[in-house]
């Protein structure tokens, strides 16, 4: 019954799958939340088993209001806790301003940004029984210095600082930090059809970064030794920003 449980959304893969690996292995329970990618959510389950580690899948629309509810009522009656949120889940839908249709738009906001306000609400209620929390939304740096043809990326992911640093200040009386992690150029299937030599030229450290590597961050700031940090964009981008 002492045993912490994370929510890590998006966590079939890429970062959100090296996040719940993380924490799998600093002994929490994660809810591994997927929307489509089953037969990559079990792979990530049964590596954590693999290892002794304890979760269980949760399929669920980080954008679906009622299905959120649903999951959290089965967090309240299974888990009986909520310690941690991770919300990775992201999605892109580039194009330039005056060429994007009304539903990118629209779609890159709900996944991205909306989809936090349904997650939060909820795990600060069951954070606050506790009197323990940490939460983190996985922004990046295209939220901080904006990308052309990413208008509406760049502003679901400055529209998440803004909500960390506003909800850090809500509740950080209460033991419950909320920070976010601001990726560069990682190594994820989302970058893939990007021209990475092009881009390593413009990184300090010439490399594009690993999901490890966040997910290493991310660790940190789930544990005590980070009790202090909150209200912060951490930049995990080898420098370019």
């Amino acid at each position: 019954m002492d045993q912490k449980t994370a929510l890590v959304t998006g966590a079939s893969r890429g970062i959100g799958k090296a996040v719940a690996l993380k924490l799998a292995q600093m002994d929490f329970k994660v809810i591994i939340n997927y929307s489509s990618s089953e037969n990559e959510a079990k792979k990530v389950l049964e590596e954590i088993e693999s290892f002794g580690g304890c979760g269980r899948l949760a399929c669920f629309d980080v954008t679906d209001r009622q299905a959120c509810k649903e999951e959290f009522d089965k967090i309240t009656k299974t888990e009986e806790r909520l310690d941690v949120l991770v919300h990775n889940a992201g999605i892109r839908k580039d194009g330039l301003a005056v060429r994007m249709k009304d539903k990118d738009w629209d779609r890159v906001i709900d996944v991205n940004l909306t989809a936090f306000f349904n997650l939060v609400k909820p795990s600060v209620k069951l954070m606050l029984k506790n009197k323990w929390g940490r939460i983190i939304g996985i922004s990046s740096t295209s939220g901080q210095a904006g990308v052309p043809g990413q208008i509406n990326y760049s502003a679901s992911k400055a529209g998440l600082i803004g909500a960390v640093k506003s909800l850090s200040k809500e509740i950080g009386v209460r033991n419950i930090t909320v920070n976010a992690l601001s990726p560069g150029f990682i190594e994820t299937e989302m970058t893939q059809s990007l021209d990475m030599e092009k881009i390593i030229e413009t990184i300090p450290m010439q490399r594009f970064g690993t999901v490890t590597e966040v997910a290493s961050v991310a660790g940190f700031l789930c544990s005590n030794e980070a009790s202090y940090v909150t209200g912060q964009v951490i930049g995990v981008n080898g420098g370019i920003y």
